[in-house]
């Protein structure tokens, strides 16, 4: 009999969660050890479980889907990672790729195929639903610029998503271990990288970007 795959659930909606366990655990070969509402939540439960697989959405407070990828495939290269994400475009899947992640394929139409995916990667195969792969292979064809996104530091990412979320150069540093004077460094660095001149602006790139929500 083949092992039971192991699976943390890394989403920040409880419902999403509960739905992915129900749909994951039908048929018994695979049992949902731990979850996770947020992404320093799932690098914590990835260091304490050591999962076989981790199903991660992208948008998630503290720390985003894909910098908890590149933490957690670090730490733990053997544990694959299903991107389930309500972002269909190839910028998120490169980047989820890039960062380590072996599926990607979307919420609308998950279903069983979450199941599905996570056996394919447990099995050392890729996994990108057909809407996804589809669109990887049109940008593949007709590349674009690459994303802003792309030419700030792990850092940088971290701080963006800490201003995005609201939170002050006093709560930042705190969090990130940082003092307040390097935050407002990084805030300004920012702001010239990315080519803005407000908060406002940084708020609306870390959504579009997924780095965070309008939860």
């Amino acid at each position: 009999m083949p092992r039971v795959i192991r699976v943390l659930l890394a989403d920040d909606h409880a419902s999403m969660r509960d739905g992915m366990r129900l749909v994951l655990e039908i048929g018994g070969t695979i049992s949902v050890v731990g979850a996770a509402a947020d992404g320093r939540e799932a690098i914590r439960e990835a260091a304490r479980l050591v999962p076989d697989v981790i199903v991660m959405d992208i948008a998630m407070p503290e720390v985003n889907g894909i910098d908890a990828i590149e933490a957690i495939r670090t730490r733990h290269p053997k544990t694959r990672v299903v991107i389930l994400s309500m972002h269909l475009d190839a910028a998120y899947v490169r980047r989820a790729l890039r960062a380590g992640a072996s599926g990607y394929l979307l919420k609308e139409s998950a279903g069983s195929e979450v199941a599905e995916a996570v056996r394919a990667v447990h099995g050392g195969q890729r996994y990108l639903s057909s809407a996804v792969a589809s669109v990887l292979a049109a940008d593949v064809a007709a590349p674009g610029a690459e994303s802003k996104l792309d030419a700030l530091s792990m850092r940088e990412r971290h701080v963006l998503q800490q201003l995005a979320e609201g939170r002050t150069s006093a709560e930042i540093a705190q969090r990130l271990s940082l003092s307040p004077k390097t935050v407002e460094t990084y805030r300004s660095r920012l702001m010239r990288k990315l080519e803005m001149d407000d908060i406002a602006s940084l708020v609306k790139f870390a959504i579009r970007h997924g780095l965070t929500t309008l939860d």
